[in-house]
This record gives C-alpha cells, structure tokens and sequence, in this order.
C-alpha cells in the first residue's frame, strides 16, 4: 500500500473502504473502568493494525470501538481477506475476553479523495466522499460486501460470498441470512 503512505497532498483515487464497530460494546464497558476500556482497546487497535497492515491495508482512524480501514486498488483481494480475518480471528480474540462483542464490518470499493488533513499543527490522513458515505451506511449483521467489491475479486474469493439482498451485498457463505 505504498502509494498511500507517503500521501502529503490531496488527491482522488480507488479504494476499497471499510468501517468496522463492535455489536454490545456500550453495554459491556457501561460498568467498566475507563483504566479497563483503554487497555482493552489499547490490545484491539494492534490487533486490527496487525490484521489490516498483514493485508496490505491502512488504518485510517479509530474512534472507540469503531474503525476506518482502507486498501488500494491492487490490493482488494487482500483486503478482503483481511476483513474476513478480523471478523474471524477479531470475534475469537473477543470471546477470550469473555466479552459480548462481535464484529460488524461493511466495505465498498469506489473513487475517493484522499490525504493528510487536519489543524495547522496536527494533519493526519483521512478519505472523504460517496464511497465512504456507502460503506458508512451499509447495513451489515457480520462482513458486508457491495457489489462493487464484489467484482474486483477473482473467482476463487468471489465462492467464499454469497448474494444477499436487498440491498445487493455479498455475505460470507458460512453466516445466515438475517436482516436488521
């Protein structure tokens, strides 16, 4: 993911974006101390670096138990891996925990604009547009994947999703068909 690293001006690309939260997180760290909630997310945000930089991804931002995650064009396939390797390996490292929490991830592949912004003092990198806003509120009960996505992946990927509709997105085959 080179191309997006080293990112000092603004400029539009294709990404494939993904925000991902986890269910009854609210509710589990309501009677937590904050020393608790910090440490715990502390080993979650290395985990997910470890899980999205393994698929050549970029952590855009954390805010809570939420995430912005994004992989460049040539790197979809990965990317998807990726996600599902969170929500697999993520949901299992939260089950250790004995917490009730598990993952909803929803990702889109489109144009967007990119680079480090911010105060005078303090730009960091961030993507805006129509791609993120779809995958911000795509409905997901697991990993989500549009159509758009969906395309980008080789025939070997693509057998690991099936339809779910509507809206058309992609589902891993193994999860149920539920709606929200």
């Amino acid at each position: 993911m080179s191309s997006l690293k080293n990112i000092d001006r603004a400029e539009g690309v294709d990404l494939l974006v993904s925000f991902f939260d986890l269910t009854m997180f609210a509710r589990y760290v309501r009677n937590r101390t904050a020393q608790d909630v910090f440490e715990l997310l502390s080993d979650y945000y290395e985990l997910v670096g470890d899980i999205i930089e393994g698929g050549n991804g970029k952590v855009v931002k954390f805010i809570g138990d939420a995430g912005l995650v994004v992989f460049s064009e040539d790197a979809v396939k990965e990317g998807v891996l990726a996600l599902r390797k969170l929500k697999d390996a993520g949901d299992a490292w939260m089950a250790e925990r004995d917490t009730p929490c598990r993952h909803r991830i929803k990702a889109h592949f489109g144009s967007v604009h990119c680079g480090k912004i911010g105060t005078r003092t303090v730009k960091q990198f961030d993507v805006f547009g129509e791609t993120v806003n779809t995958a911000a509120v795509l409905q997901s009960n697991g990993l989500a994947l549009t159509a758009q996505v969906f395309r980008k992946l080789d025939p070997a990927t693509r057998k690991l999703f099936k339809k779910h509709t509507p809206p058309i997105t992609y589902i891993p085959v193994e999860e149920a068909h539920e709606d929200r």
